[in-house]
């Protein structure tokens, strides 16, 4: 009998033994093709021996510091690396253990730098509709995922929704990709007026929109108008690169491609690549001298952030993304898509096939015509999730694609390290999903 907690009490998950390449071997030996790096995580693989060994010899030296006494060598050189690669005036990083820790800790600093500066009003944070930043409660308020909020509901902060950035589904017939951008873009000011600029700290968004709604790029011009807006405004922008970012792109930081730099961002999976759970939050000089020049003290923190077996782990891994192994997200990513696109390009229950780099989804639909999805009581998503680990390939279907009850997808981000021949592989056994259930 076990006695752990798992995710779902009603399945029993295989047990995975060892980790070879871009492949998951479980107990009884069945190899499968990790086709979605866990979720967006796995970006080297399961067995690279350069960070691997970097946590042995951080471990031989010292696991764990507490940074309420001592700063580390590993966290400070992460920073410093990612600081020379980081857009705009990012100056600063806080590291912590995940995705979601790192989104909390942007809301709190968002919220104590504006405290800093005498503007004590300002706490009203905008985000859009099918976005999801987290599940501690003010990750998981700021978010839009209605299926994930509702239960937690009354013990979350009040947030702002407006129209994601989702051409395939938002776009008029009458306006070109650029006019509807702006269009939803603009619902930015409107709803920063209807609130109060005043009242406003941060506007908060996925560059690329990953588990909910399934590897959703902006237009051109979207996020430039959003930064326009938010100057204007004197709100800050919050980019929550968790998924999207580290390469999974194409580029480092995800917001590169869209020309805009944030005034806090937030990376995670890709940073650790699954070797061991870190995550960082990244603030702009100004955000960080408000504190310095104020109380000197960012009210904020966990046990093990800065952990310094994390960030050597983190080291090694962004030094083999910029040593060459992120220039191959570019390139696999076209041969990926171009695959998708061969082998279900015309597949009558695709509506939709997009991304960016090694970050793609399909939407699936009953009616390519009218774009009607499948009534959720069908439950494809997880019927397509079941068959393609059954074909020994592990990819991220979702549900709620549209808003949060309709809609399916299948969300795919594969090591960067995978080959033409696993680019086969991987549209082979989704077909042999697809089969199954459709």
């Amino acid at each position: 009998m076990s006695h752990v907690f798992p995710r779902h009490t009603k399945a029993e998950p295989p047990v995975a033994t060892r980790g070879d390449g871009c492949y998951i071997i479980d107990k009884n030996g069945k190899n499968y093709f990790d086709g979605s790096g866990g979720a967006a995580v796995s970006c080297l693989g399961h067995s690279d021996p350069d960070v691997t060994r970097a946590i042995k010899t951080q471990v031989n030296q010292i696991a764990f510091a507490h940074t309420g006494f001592f700063t580390s060598e590993p966290a400070e050189d992460l920073a410093n690396h990612l600081i020379d690669a980081a857009p705009g005036s990012l100056d600063r990083v806080y590291f912590v253990s995940g995705g979601s820790e790192a989104m909390e800790a942007a809301l709190k600093l968002a919220r104590q730098y504006f405290l800093e500066k005498g503007e004590t009003s300002r706490h009203r944070v905008i985000a859009r509709r099918q976005s999801y930043h987290g599940n501690t409660l003010g990750a998981l308020a700021t978010g839009g995922n209605q299926w994930r909020r509702e239960p937690f509901a009354p013990l979350m902060i009040e947030t702002s929704h407006i129209s994601a950035c989702y051409e395939y589904r938002g776009r008029r017939d009458d306006e070109t990709a650029f006019d509807y951008g702006q269009r939803v873009a603009n619902e930015l000011e409107t709803e920063i007026e209807r609130l109060g600029p005043e009242n406003v700290m941060a506007f908060v968004a996925e560059p690329v929109v990953g588990a909910t709604a399934g590897a959703v790029p902006p237009v051109d011009g979207y996020f430039k108008r959003i930064r326009e807006i938010c100057d204007q405004h004197g709100v800050l922008l919050i980019l929550d690169e968790v998924m999207c970012g580290m390469g999974r792109t194409g580029t480092l930081f995800a917001c590169e491609q869209d020309d805009v730099a944030p005034d806090i961002l937030c990376i995670a999976k890709g940073l650790g690549a699954g070797y061991q759970p870190i995550g960082a939050m990244l603030c702009t000089r100004a955000i960080y001298e408000a504190i310095q020049d104020g109380t000197g003290f960012f009210q904020h923190g966990h046990t093990y952030i800065g952990h310094p077996t994390a960030c050597a782990a983190a080291l090694a891994v962004f030094k083999k993304l910029q040593g060459g192994v992120a220039d191959r997200v570019m390139p696999m990513g076209r041969k990926l898509d171009a695959a998708l696109k061969d082998a279900f390009g015309q597949h009558p229950n695709v509506g939709d096939i997009r991304g960016r780099g090694l970050f793609r989804g399909l939407e699936i639909v009953e009616d390519r015509g009218t774009k009607a999805p499948f009534a959720p009581a069908r439950g494809i998503n997880k019927a397509l999730k079941k068959a393609a680990f059954e074909a020994g390939l592990i990819c991220y279907p979702m549900g709620g694609t549209i808003d949060g009850v309709q809609g399916d997808h299948v969300l795919l981000a594969p090591p960067f390290i995978m080959d033409d021949a696993q680019v086969d592989e991987v549209t082979g056994k989704l077909n042999q999903a697809f089969k199954a259930v459709f």
